[in-house]
């Protein structure tokens, strides 16, 4: 069984984000599904228990984690904005009082020094949300919760089009979410 890369190419002409990043950041996405592809192989003829064995499964999760990080951001995207609606909206609400007071603590979670992701995080059993912190692919991640909306805060998302303005990325970002498929996520 091989994973496919999918096709994020209607992004292309998104506002805030040239091209050249788009691209470079697809392709940065295909390793990612290269690799988890290349490491099921491996796994299933190396030897369970030995080094190389072990090496290959901590590597299976960053490599996993890239693949469908990076869908789940792309995936939560448009080329246009689009309303905050549904029940995400009545969740953050709740959870914050307002969505002015969440889109705050989302944006400076994202500001914050460092390489990673920022993920509204659906807590399923008490139907709640939290914006966290993701340092590296395979760890941060809140068992039990579903990532609802993802944003890629990596030198790589950015560095072409911004420098070191993060901020200013993230105003593009914030305009570029499919709330549509948020609020899909949130069922």
């Amino acid at each position: 069984m091989n994973y496919e890369q999918k096709d994020f190419s209607y992004l292309l002409g998104t506002p805030g984000f040239s091209d050249v990043l788009l691209k470079n950041h697809f392709t940065l996405y295909q390793g990612y599904v290269i690799n988890t592809n290349k490491l099921t192989e491996l796994l299933k003829t190396t030897e369970p228990g030995t080094p190389a064995y072990n090496e290959l499964k901590r590597r299976f999760g960053w490599e996993w984690n890239g693949m469908r990080l990076h869908e789940l951001y792309f995936g939560n995207m448009k080329n246009g904005e689009s309303p905050i609606i549904g029940e995400i909206k009545s969740i953050i609400e709740y959870m914050w009082g307002s969505l002015e007071n969440w889109m705050k603590d989302f944006k400076a979670t994202g500001a914050m020094r460092g390489i990673g992701w920022v993920i509204l995080a659906l807590d399923t059993e008490k139907k709640i949300v939290f914006n966290t912190w993701v340092n590296e692919h395979d760890s941060g991640h809140l068992a039990g919760c579903t990532p609802l909306l993802v944003m890629d805060v990596f030198e790589h998302a950015f560095m072409l089009d911004y420098g070191l303005k993060r901020a200013d990325y993230i105003e593009s970002f914030m305009k570029a979410i499919d709330w549509g498929e948020v609020n899909k996520r949130c069922k």
